[in-house]
């Protein structure tokens, strides 16, 4: 109540006690060198202490820096993340109420904090974690992500009474260098029982959070915003506060010297779901951007397909029932539930239905696209007038988007190739190497733009925004390169009232699926074993998605085997006589 200084930091008039009697703004969290001023002395001789304090947290060490620990460095990357995807413009609640609470759920599951000492614990410490009651803490626990050791308030994250607290002592000991306290126990083979958190996790968090809130992104959205910058994921840890010293084994675990993997991140989203006991998440309805239908709808744009392609996807994805609440609502914990990857599902749709309309085998296609050219030719003006646009050529397609898709594939490839995977900021192993390692750093700055200048090198401009299209075709082009607007009377015949096929035939691409759980995959793709036409249509979507062919060929062939069950049981059914 005697301080009535203002805050440097935040201006605000609100301090409370730490237990080592320095002054800390309840608002911010800020710790002033302020220390309490005792007023009376007196004591009684003979009375008993009723509380022990949890004595001052060691703030600088020999380097300058200060305590922390693996879970706040992790803290501090999710931070960074969900303020990348609200500049994106994701909703502002995703931050303090979704994934905020899923990390707290995380940090106490792993009995890292928000928990009492875990039993059975091999390192213990002395000290006794209680409150004093001469402290005056906030029983309100701060907004996401601040810096927990940084804070001394017992109103932040109880990492006192966590595991990082109990192998504080031991891991000073220990003779592998880290920045943190707990950096060598935190790759020790025991703790991968507990879902030990790494970076790939930490996209897990966000996809988790971005899935809850039904956000129009998806996952290989989010992993492309990753490999575009706009997300921070590399070299992350340039932006942690000067006193977390980052060096030793800690660079193992913030460092990332790859990209993301679709799948590595996909599977740990959904073993985290189920490590946290989430309940069912939010329906995911015919609205919602994530249904099958709007992201068909948006892959035809971009993949330059007529838009009358929408309607075939529709019935496909109803006749086979993937368009269901039950089947998209991810269930965390329900193993009799198919993982459903929203975004290759939707791929795979549109693969299956350019199977049932153009057959894709090299052969049909291109007779198809003869006659489009002979009745685009022959009758241009009365196609344009009576059908709303010319017939659909597969082949003038093929030869657009595919070069189109070169140019695209060629630029990202020199851009993953351009990559300075060093970050601006030096690391260092030891202290030892501290100085050699920044004067190295120092003399390669010079060198780069000692030659930029010679060699007259332009800087390298800003980051375009971030767009959920990477190729756009535009109708208002004349030369004819917009495929949207395009009929496929050429291919579809009426019959009993319903537009139907023309190609009576469908070829498989496996007839009996894998085990998942065995071999990883529900059939094997081989290119040479397809037609080019079918491997080229993978290639367009594999592009877009950023994932490898294979597993958008597991999506259509368990698509395909939903189809066409009834004539796959028929057919297994009259081998098996045979064979008897």
């Amino acid at each position: 109540r005697d301080f009535n200084e203002r805050c440097a930091q935040c201006s605000e008039v609100n301090w409370g006690l730490t237990d080592g009697g320095r002054f800390y703004c309840r608002s911010c969290h800020n710790v002033t060198e302020r220390t309490r001023e005792v007023v009376n002395t007196d004591f009684i001789t003979n009375s008993r202490v009723q509380t022990i304090s949890k004595g001052l947290k060691k703030q600088e060490k020999i380097d300058g820096g200060c305590e922390w620990y693996i879970c706040e460095g992790f803290q501090l990357v999710l931070k960074k993340q969900v303020e990348a995807l609200e500049a994106l413009g994701v909703c502002p609640q995703m931050k303090d109420e979704i994934l905020c609470n899923f990390w707290r759920c995380y940090l106490q599951k792993s009995k890292q904090a928000y928990c009492k000492r875990p039993a059975g614990e091999t390192v213990k410490t002395l000290s006794v974690c209680e409150s004093s009651t001469d402290v005056d803490s906030d029983p309100e626990r701060p907004s996401l992500l601040h810096l927990l050791s940084l804070s001394e308030s017992e109103g932040d994250l109880q990492t006192d009474c966590s595991f990082a607290s109990s192998v504080s002592k031991v891991s000073e000991s220990t003779s592998v260098y880290s920045g943190s306290v707990d950096g060598s126990l935190y790759l020790m083979k025991n703790q991968k029982e507990k879902l030990r958190m790494t970076m790939p996790m930490t996209l897990s968090f966000c996809y988790l959070a971005l899935l809850w809130v039904r956000e129009p992104i998806t996952l290989s959205e989010l992993l492309r915003f990753v490999v575009e910058g706009h997300i921070p994921y590399m070299n992350v840890f340039q932006h942690f506060p000067e006193k977390m010293k980052l060096c030793g084994l800690d660079l193992k675990i913030f460092c990332v010297e790859s990209w993301p993997v679709y799948e590595e991140v996909f599977n740990k989203m959904h073993e985290l779901a189920a490590f946290l006991d989430l309940p069912r998440f939010p329906d995911i309805t015919e609205s919602c951007f994530l249904h099958p239908d709007m992201l068909c709808m948006k892959y035809l744009m971009e993949a330059n397909l007529p838009d009358e392609l929408h309607n075939w996807t529709c019935r496909v994805v109803k006749k086979i029932g993937i368009g269901e609440v039950d089947f998209l609502t991810l269930m965390p914990g329900n193993k009799s539930t198919r993982k459903v990857k929203y975004d290759v599902l939707a791929a795979a749709v549109i693969v299956v239905v350019l199977k049932l309309l153009f057959l894709l085998d090299d052969h049909y296609e291109w007779l198809l696209s003869e006659f489009a050219e002979e009745r685009n030719k022959n009758n241009t003006e009365v196609c344009m007038f009576y059908s709303g646009g010319p017939y659909f050529e597969f082949k003038k397609w093929y030869e657009v988007v595919k070069h189109t898709l070169d140019v695209e594939q060629k630029k990202l490839d020199e851009q993953k190739a351009k990559y300075l995977w060093r970050c601006e900021k030096p690391l260092f192993y030891s202290v030892k190497n501290k100085s050699k390692v920044l004067k190295r750093r120092q003399m390669v700055v010079n060198l780069q733009n000692q030659f930029g200048k010679l060699s007259g090198s332009v800087q390298r401009a800003e980051k375009p925004n971030p767009s959920s299209f990477q190729l756009s075709w535009s109708e208002e082009n004349r030369d004819g390169s917009c495929f949207h607007g395009h009929s496929l009377k050429g291919v579809l015949q009426e019959k009993c009232g319903l537009l139907t096929a023309m190609n009576p035939d469908y070829w498989l691409c496996t007839v009996k699926l894998c085990n998942e759980k065995l071999c990883g995959h529900l059939a094997h793709y081989r290119e040479v074993e397809f037609p080019q036409s079918y491997h080229f249509v993978l290639g367009l979507f594999s592009f877009l998605l950023r994932i490898q062919p294979s597993y958008i060929h597991d999506e259509v062939c368990m698509i395909e085997h939903k189809l066409f069950n009834k004539k796959l049981c028929k057919k297994l059914k009259y081998n098996t006589v045979l064979r008897k």
